[in-house]
């Protein structure tokens, strides 16, 4: 008696176990999105969000800092890399060249993951309007009209001291 309990218990569970595949199996085969969605606020210059269509090619940056603006400019002075806003502008020029090279451009651009530092020549604070306006320049405008995701983080040090942001970008193939 005990063995068909223990059988039927078994067969009961395989029963729920195959239900519960299947059903998740369907909701899992729904028609992927076609194109991207972003989750907007008209009264932010960001994103909430965005989602990327299933099966969408995606290309990462690494962490990209400044150029050299003034190579001849003593170190720790500021005048070499410039203030929050030069850097800011100098990265997103790194940016849109390395999109660029991968055919992309800015407007393919759907997520962004910003460093900053605090700057000493701002008396120890982050200079965040810095970037905020150098981010104006290139999403959320007239050339283009795309915001991003972005999350923008207030740290302690970069690897080079000198520095005072770096950013990583996400972008988006477009369909063919």
């Amino acid at each position: 008696m005990q063995t068909k309990s223990i059988g039927s218990c078994a067969l009961l569970l395989a029963s729920l176990l195959l239900f519960s595949c299947q059903n998740q199996m369907e909701q899992h085969n729904h028609e992927p999105t076609r194109t991207l969605k972003r989750y907007d606020r008209p009264d932010a210059s960001i994103l909430r969000g965005v989602e990327i269509p299933e099966g969408a090619a995606l290309f990462h940056s690494s962490g990209l800092v400044a150029p050299v603006r003034d190579p001849n400019a003593e170190a720790g002075t500021g005048e070499r890399y410039g203030d929050t806003y030069t850097q800011s502008i100098g990265i997103m020029e790194r940016i849109k060249e390395l999109l660029t090279e991968a055919d992309l451009g800015m407007e393919d651009v759907v997520f962004l993951r910003v460093y900053m530092v605090p700057d000493p020549n701002k008396g120890g604070e982050i200079d965040w309007q810095g970037w905020f306006r150098a981010y104006a320049e290139y999403f959320g405008n007239e050339e283009n009209p795309n915001k991003v995701a972005r999350s923008t983080i207030g740290i302690y040090a970069l690897a080079n001291p000198e520095l005072l942001i770096e950013i990583e970008a996400l972008a988006v193939y477009p369909n063919p």
